[in-house]
């Protein structure tokens, strides 16, 4: 009787040992978990490109303080509506309107200050006020009819950039609207997305004639960079709140859970219906941010403003490592995307090569994103 229990004992061991072995509580080696990354594929191609432009273009100004700002500030553009577009891809669905939702939010803003002489700062909340109601029924409209977002999206693209044409020429007879800088000066909300910052810390390592040379050329006494854009700030400021509201909370879990599974996360009550409204209104948000800092930039708005940025946003997303399918992916990824974009973008001017091969480059690495983060997609799941 003794022995049986010792049999039995150590059976009971041998399979314990047996668990513990097994390949789903078995720690991941380093190296797995850095290939696994979503932004991995991102930094590879930052690094790569990088190197290429210092390589071709290093001498050029590129890289010299106005290059920076230059390359920096298409970056940023890019990066604004990329970090609506990468958790709204991770909830498990798109948005193709962000580019009408430019052009239309920024006619809004210039037909209220200019055509209709009322204050900039309510003009702006305004716009992002319907913009919020907009992003909102795009959810709303994707959960109750059950029609993919693709398709309610794309229907607005083209409700949204007609209605802006038509907004603009009934009430002006022109579809670009000047004037919005003048309307806007003095401005209590203005200047926090056309000002530019630390315009002081230039202006005296230009006093101080560091190396890098601020003071040059036609503004020979001044900094060459006069301070930096509201734009990248913002960029800035939408990466932080993104990648920690993805990777620090729990509505970030509810996030990827959403995209992932979305039967699933409800059955353990993931508010899934919310979460997607939210992230579409997210997107809508980071489109009107875009808008205002481009029309307080310009100083004027145009109804066809903003096309084919909802490509140029999911692409930085698909760069940046994040799923088709929705459930994985990374804010800094997609910043990083839109990082190599702008660089890519500037670096071509610099280098002197014809500006439409950046669309040839947008094509490759889009298409090369896919293979990429489809090899990973079957390293998480075991697919074959």
């Amino acid at each position: 009787m003794a022995q049986t229990e010792a049999e039995t004992d150590g059976k009971t061991a041998e399979q314990i040992q047996e668990a513990i072995q097994d390949e789903r509580v078995q720690e991941m080696s380093p190296f797995r978990k850095a290939l696994i990354r979503p932004e991995l594929g991102a930094i590879c191609g930052a690094i790569l490109v990088f190197v290429f432009f210092l390589s071709i273009a290093g001498d050029s100004g590129m890289f010299a303080p106005e290059g920076i700002i230059n390359w920096g500030t298409v970056s940023a553009q890019f990066a604004i509506i990329a970090v609506g577009a990468c958790l709204l891809m991770i909830a498990g669905e798109f948005d193709l309107s962000v580019g009408s939702m430019i052009g239309f939010s920024g006619i809004i803003i210039a037909l209220l200050t200019v055509h209709l002489g009322l204050p900039t700062w309510f003009a702006i909340l305004v716009a992002f006020a319907l913009a919020l109601a907009i992003g909102a029924l795009n959810g709303y409209l994707v959960i109750k009819t059950g029609l993919p977002s693709f398709i309610v999206t794309l229907a607005f693209l083209y409700i949204l950039r007609g209605a802006t044409i038509f907004i603009s020429i009934t009430t002006t007879r022109k579809t670009i609207i000047g004037g919005v800088r003048e309307a806007a000066e003095g401005d209590p909300i203005a200047w926090l997305f056309g000002g530019k910052v630390f315009s002081g810390l230039f202006v005296w390592l230009a006093d101080l004639g560091v190396v890098g040379k601020f003071v040059a050329g036609p503004k020979a006494g001044l900094p060459v960079v006069e301070g930096i854009p509201m734009l990248m700030i913002w960029a800035v400021a939408l990466i932080v709140f993104g990648h920690f509201l993805l990777t620090r909370t729990k509505f970030g879990n509810w996030i990827f859970a959403s995209g992932g599974d979305a039967q699933a996360a409800r059955y353990v009550g993931v508010p899934v219906n919310r979460v997607k409204i939210l992230m579409f209104m997210l997107s809508a948000f980071c489109a009107t941010v875009f808008a205002t800092c481009q029309v307080m930039e310009f100083g004027s708005a145009a109804a066809d403003r903003g096309m084919l940025k909802e490509f140029e946003a999911i692409i930085s997303v698909v760069i940046g490592g994040a799923l088709l399918t929705g459930g994985y992916g990374s804010v800094l990824g997609a910043a990083l995307g839109a990082l190599i974009f702008g660089v890519v973008q500037q670096g071509l001017f610099f280098a002197g090569v014809e500006s439409s091969l950046f669309r040839v480059f947008l094509g490759v690495i889009l298409l090369l994103a896919v293979i990429l983060n489809t090899y990973i997609r079957r390293m998480i799941t075991g697919e074959r």
